[in-house]
């Protein structure tokens, strides 16, 4: 009872600063629009599915595989912040210690600017650099705040169309496997669209590499095809993005521990397969993409070792997308599996075996009416072999994870959103109850996670 006061009391705190917020910003942002709705004359709902950004209709996907040139040139700059607040469910350790220092404060959380648009009529651009108001703590506990290189996409378009064919021929340079992507099903732009960046729990700890991992750590150059919208396929090369490419890792280097830079052995290698079709108000995709990287391991210094060898990791997944966009109501479901084979000859992440396995799974569900009021749901289910020193915080060494999470949201306003997420863990790293071997349960790390999110152009 007293939790469950306790977060009451939070969320009226949370949701006063948040209208606040709307409310200073709501004049300014009735006439505003965004960088790409600017340069095409469409409104935010014609990019993004029930205009919850980031997720894209077709119209939005044809606009990003065509290399951002839809339209004419304007001023390609954009902001936006976000500012939230999470509430663990039991926010301290068997030792007293606490997990999430900023657990139950609202906090201006990040802000991000953008560099993007079209440049020519074949070229177009999306850039993002992110400021972390709470990054890290430095050793006398204060918080230390952080720039860095957000997702960036570097396009050159051809595009051919004839009586019977519409071939769409382009080339991508980016920094995050798979934002280059145009499904929100692939892992950069997947759900959750948010999170906060001070908590360390409501998510799974142990992910594929391909979720999340090497963003902002590599550069990627690819070509992709698209075919009469019905066949897509892409081949995209990643190395370490250093040299000349720093710019894309802005804010990693190496003996930094709070960012560390990833560095990969040659070239290594992505795939994207994908089968779709649009008719009247519905869309569908069938996908399967892979990638294979050979990382080096880093030192307790967190410089880079590159005389033991690498650890590698071939990830294939399968995804699947549905959409119903129809005003006033807009409808998406989307389905991803990743399965990923370790194998570390070296024993430099895992100790017990020389070879290993994840397997990911994320499915959600959306509805959207008016493009104003949206409810989701996300189920996800992690599961892996077990190893003692890759999973040392649980008592069964398991990386297995599960949960769901609900959200509902509110659009005022074409680029604000207002949103309540609670993620329930139904399993944590192996078990349900007293996962690490100290009494700490599945359900202790259930988070409520209230935001606005608000950008300005």
């Amino acid at each position: 009872m007293r939790h469950i006061v306790a977060v009451r009391r939070v969320l009226q705190r949370a949701c006063i600063q948040a209208i606040a917020a709307i409310c200073l910003l709501h004049a300014s942002s009735l006439s505003a629009l965004p960088i790409f709705a600017r340069q095409t004359g469409q409104s935010c709902v014609a990019c993004h599915a029930g205009g919850q950004f980031p997720e894209l209709t077709p119209y939005g996907r044809m606009f990003k595989l065509n290399g951002y040139t839809f339209g004419e040139r304007t001023v390609p700059i954009a902001v936006m912040a976000t500012v939230d607040m999470t509430k663990t469910r039991v926010n301290h350790d068997a030792s007293g210690n606490v997990i999430s220092p900023k657990d139950g404060l609202p906090i201006f959380d990040a802000a991000s600017i953008f560099l993007a648009g079209k440049i020519t009529d074949r070229i177009g651009a999306f850039t993002q650099f992110t400021y972390s108001n709470y990054d890290h703590q430095g050793s006398d506990g204060k918080w230390i705040g952080h720039w860095a290189s957000d997702n960036m996409d570097f396009r050159y378009v051809d595009r051919i169309i004839g009586d019977a064919n519409d071939l769409i021929l382009g080339t991508t340079l980016h920094n995050n496997p798979s934002v280059q992507d145009v499904w929100n099903s692939a892992p950069a732009w997947s759900y959750p669209y948010i999170s906060s960046s001070t908590s360390t729990v409501g998510a799974p700890q142990f992910l594929p590499i391909m979720e999340g991992a090497l963003a902002q750590q590599v550069v990627g150059a690819g070509g992709y095809v698209y075919w009469n919208r019905t066949i897509y396929a892409e081949l995209s090369l990643y190395s370490t993005a250093d040299g000349i490419w720093s710019f894309m890792s802005k804010g990693n280097k190496a003996g930094d521990p709070n960012h560390p830079q990833i560095y990969l052995r040659g070239q290594n290698p992505y795939w994207r397969l994908a089968l779709t079709h649009d008719w009247g108000p519905h869309s569908v995709m069938l996908g399967t993409f892979g990638l294979n990287v050979n990382v080096y391991p880093n030192d307790v210094n967190a410089t880079p070792i590159f005389n033991q060898g690498v650890t590698r990791y071939r990830d294939i997944g399968f995804d699947a997308q549905y959409q119903y966009l129809l005003e006033p109501n807009t409808i998406t479901a989307q389905a991803r599996y990743i399965r990923e084979n370790i194998s570390d000859p070296n024993n430099l992440v895992y100790g017990d075996s020389k070879a290993a396995n994840l397997g990911s799974l994320r499915l959600k569900l959306s509805y959207v009416y008016q493009a104003k009021y949206g409810i989701s749901l996300s189920f996800f289910n992690v599961t892996g072999s077990r190893d003692s020193v890759a999973y040392p915080g649980s008592a069964d060494f398991s990386p297995a994870t599960q949960g769901w999470t609900p959200e509902i949201f509110w659009i005022p306003v074409q680029n604000i959103r207002l949103g309540l997420q609670y993620t329930h863990f139904t399993k944590y790293l192996g078990a349900r109850s007293n996962y690490d071997g100290l009494g700490r349960n599945a359900s202790d790390n259930d988070t409520l996670f209230v935001y606005l999110w608000a950008a300005y152009w």
